[in-house]
């Protein structure tokens, strides 16, 4: 099996990667993975991808698309694998096919994890965290018993810039804009199907198993 896991920031499929990996035997591609690796190993595409990890911004397309090539053309490429965070747009879509071909591999399937916005706002923004223990809480899901307190070590909770509700929206903006032809592109192949990504983490990857064995 040779797929894509898409969906918005927030919708869990970097979990449902994980999941795929171990039960099915899929080598995780996780592009974060492989920009960290790059940039803690000073590689020239590493060097040029550090301002951007640092900054928290998407990194440049075709640095994103060299260091995929570049894995991809590895003695121990994968063979069966899961992407997760790649492709985000059209031109690295294009770029993917280009790497694929080089090394004789095709897709299989391209799943789409559905989330409404309002929740993955909800989701994100209702995350806090205890700086001295790495305790995390969720406002709706997991509240603290003393608000704004750690259960475990008593101390003051903070929330991450990344989840505050302005970031999130922002973050949300910026993958639809960078989405918005990238469905349907693979929607045309015939390869996309969607998943709704609402519900729990087993219930969710009961659907994408059901998908992928049709």
């Amino acid at each position: 099996m040779r797929m894509i896991l898409l969906g918005p920031p927030g919708s869990g499929k970097g979990t449902q990667a994980k999941l795929l990996s171990e039960r099915r035997k899929l080598v995780h591609v996780g592009t974060g993975d492989i920009l960290r690796e790059a940039a803690r190993l000073g590689t020239p595409q590493g060097k040029l991808a550090e301002p951007y990890i640092r900054a928290g911004q998407l990194v440049p397309d075709a640095l994103v698309n060299d260091l995929v090539n570049e894995r991809f053309q590895r003695s121990d490429r994968p063979e069966q694998f899961v992407m997760d965070g790649y492709p985000r747009t059209l031109a690295q879509a294009h770029a993917f096919d280009v790497a694929l071909r080089q090394q004789h591999l095709s897709l299989d399937r391209v799943i789409f994890v559905v989330v409404a916005d309002e929740i993955l706002v909800q989701r994100m923004s209702g995350r806090w965290s205890c700086p001295k223990c790495k305790a995390t809480y969720h406002l709706v899901n997991n509240p603290p018993r003393q608000p704004g307190i750690c259960d475990e070590c008593g101390t003051a909770l903070f929330q991450r810039p990344d989840d505050k509700e302005e970031t999130v929206r922002e973050r949300l903006r910026q993958y639809h804009q960078n989405t918005v032809d990238l469905i349907p592109y693979y929607k045309s192949r015939g390869l996309l199907r969607d998943v709704s990504g609402e519900g729990g983490i087993d219930e969710v990857y009961g659907r994408i198993e059901r998908v992928l064995d049709r």
